[in-house]
């Protein structure tokens, strides 16, 4: 428990400094965070993060991940990151040929979907931090109802939870802490905005709480659907007492895309 404050504290600190300085700082701390995180899920498909698959799969998280204007910058306007992404796809569907199969085509899919779920994910992390004037509130706004509800997910579903949520997934979360966790985010969310009102009208604001909220605990049910899938209890090791960079960003980056994908960011 002590290693696990400790890890916290030092995480939580590291990674709310480099929210406040924003800009290409934050950018490249995520760009390194997103790829701890890749090469967590090549681990747990037994892809070795050095091997030519391997490298061709944090290519492909990287340039989803990577900001649109640093894309501009890099790339030739007649390139589209979508064009480049489909190639990259085929050249992965190539290598089950040229490999005879040793690389197969439910690794090529493996990589493809890991390098979306990751890559976009941490990239509207980037996007949303860098909208103007309101970036860095938004970050923390969605911070705060994450926390949040996983906070109140536990009180809620230690004292009155009987009814598990979904028991082969992730067998200690109830329904009664889920409800819970919402009502918990929905009451925070409403003192946030009441102090720092950064959408146009609460109803607004009660939306993006709610969305949060219960794909927050969707996204932390995801992660646990695989990583009880490949058989493993954490992600990674990189982060002591809390296991992997997944497990403490899992609702993070499947929230974000959907909030900027309902155009609520």
């Amino acid at each position: 428990m002590r290693e696990r404050i400790v890890t916290g504290l030092i995480g939580g600190a590291l990674f709310v400094g480099m929210v406040l300085i924003g800009g290409w700082i934050f950018a490249l701390f995520i760009s390194i965070v997103a790829s701890i995180a890749m090469v967590e899920l090549l681990r747990m498909k037994k892809i070795a993060p050095l091997s030519l698959m391997g490298m061709i799969s944090l290519l492909s998280m990287w340039l989803l991940l990577v900001p649109t204007n640093w894309f501009e910058m890099i790339v030739p306007s007649y390139f589209t990151k979508v064009e480049i992404f489909v190639f990259m796809i085929l050249v992965l569907l190539m290598f089950t040929v040229i490999t005879k199969n040793s690389f197969t085509f439910d690794q090529v899919g493996f990589v493809i979907l890991s390098s979306v779920y990751v890559g976009f994910g941490f990239h509207y992390l980037i996007m949303t931090r860098d909208i103007p004037d309101y970036g860095m509130l938004l970050v923390f706004y969605v911070l705060f109802i994450i926390w949040t509800t996983d906070s109140g997910a536990y009180f809620v579903g230690r004292k009155w939870g009987r009814r598990k949520l979904w028991p082969d997934i992730s067998p200690k979360k109830t329904i009664e802490g889920s409800i819970g966790g919402v009502i918990a985010a929905v009451v925070i969310g409403t003192v946030f905005y009441a102090i720092v009102p950064i959408f146009s009208s609460y109803l607004l604001a009660l939306f993006v709480i709610i969305v949060t909220s219960i794909f927050g605990q969707l996204g932390d049910l995801v992660e646990s659907a695989l990583k009880r899938h490949y058989a493993v209890k954490d992600s990674g090791n990189v982060l002591p007492g809390h296991g992997g960079i997944l497990d403490r960003f899992d609702s993070l980056i499947y929230v974000m895309p959907i909030l900027h994908l309902l155009y609520l960011i």
